[in-house]
C-alpha cells in the first residue's frame, strides 16, 4: 500500500472528525497537534502510515475519542460506572414494580392465579422492552419475572416470589455485564497511540511540562511527550506511559512509582 501524505492524513482525519460532531476549536487543536507529530516522523525518515497505522479512521476516531477524554474527563474511575448501573437497576426495579401495580386487580386480596399472570404481564412487557433496546439491560429482569411466575404457579408464596423476582434479576444482570466487560478486553487491541499507556520508553528530548517540550522512543517510534509532574526528565531517562493527550504521550520517570 501507498504511504500517505502528511496532507491527505489531516484531511481524512478531519473529515471523520466534523462528521462525528467534534467542535471546530478541537478539531483545530487536534490537526496541530498530528501535524506536529507527523511533521517529527517525517524528520526521522519515517513513513506516516507508521504514526497512524493502515486503517485511517480508526485512528481518528479513536484519537478523538481519547483527546475528548483527556479534556473532560482523563481518569475516569470504576465507580463512577458502577454508579450508574446501581441507578439503572433501580430504576428498572421501580418501573417492574409500577407495572406490576398497574397490573394487579383492584381489591383487598389477589389469589395465586392472579400473581401468576401479574408477573407473566410483567415478564413480556420486559421482554418487549429489551428487544426495543440495546445492551441486554431489560433482559435479566424480565428473566427474574418468569422465575417469578413459575414459582407462582407451583403455588409458592408472594413473599419468596418477590425475593426470587429481585436475586434472579440482579445475579444475572451481574453476569452479564461481566461477560460484556470481558468481551471487551478480548477485542481487538487498541490503533495508533492508544496501545501505548502502560509501557516503558526512552526521552530522546528533555520532558517538561511547563513548556510540553520532549519527545520519547516507545518501541521502535519516537512520539511527543509531557508530564505532569514538575521535574524536567532528562534524556535517557526510562520512562513509562500513563496515558495518552492528543498526539503527546503523558509519561512519568520510572522512579516515581518505586
Amino acid at each position: 500500500m501507498t504511504d500517505r501524505t502528511i496532507d491527505q492524513v489531516l484531511s481524512g482525519c478531519t473529515r471523520v472528525w466534523e462528521a462525528s460532531g467534534v467542535p471546530a476549536q478541537t478539531i483545530a487543536d487536534m490537526r496541530s497537534e498530528l501535524h506536529a507529530h507527523l511533521d517529527a516522523a517525517a524528520r526521522a525518515g519515517k513513513p506516516v502510515d507508521a504514526v497512524v497505522g493502515t486503517d485511517l479512521n480508526s485512528f481518528a476516531e479513536e484519537w478523538a475519542a481519547i483527546y475528548g477524554r483527556s479534556l473532560d474527563q482523563p481518569n475516569p474511575t470504576t465507580s463512577s460506572s458502577t454508579s450508574k448501573w446501581i441507578w439503572l437497576t433501580m430504576g428498572t426495579l421501580a418501573v417492574a414494580f409500577a407495572v406490576m401495580a398497574v397490573l394487579a386487580p383492584k381489591g383487598d386480596t389477589m389469589d395465586a392465579d392472579q400473581w401468576q399472570w401479574i408477573w407473566v404481564g410483567i415478564a413480556v412487557v420486559l421482554g418487549i422492552g429489551e428487544l426495543l433496546t440495546a445492551g441486554f439491560f431489560l433482559l435479566p429482569f424480565a428473566v427474574g419475572a418468569a422465575a417469578a411466575a413459575i414459582l407462582a404457579f407451583l403455588g409458592v408464596n408472594l413473599g419468596l416470589q418477590l425475593v426470587t423476582f429481585v436475586v434472579i434479576s440482579v445475579v444475572f444482570l451481574a453476569v452479564l455485564q461481566r461477560f460484556a466487560k470481558q468481551e471487551q478486553r478480548d477485542g481487538p487491541e487498541p490503533a495508533g497511540a492508544g496501545r501505548f499507556p502502560g509501557k516503558h520508553a526512552f526521552v530522546l528530548e528533555p520532558v517538561n511540562r511547563l513548556d510540553g517540550t520532549g519527545s520519547v522512543r516507545v518501541e521502535t517510534e519516537q512520539w511527543r511527550a509531557t508530564t505532569d509532574g514538575d521535574e524536567e526528565i532528562p534524556v535517557g531517562e526510562e520512562v513509562v506511559i500513563t496515558e495518552v493527550r492528543g498526539t503527546r504521550l503523558v509519561v512519568e520517570p520510572m522512579s516515581a512509582g518505586t
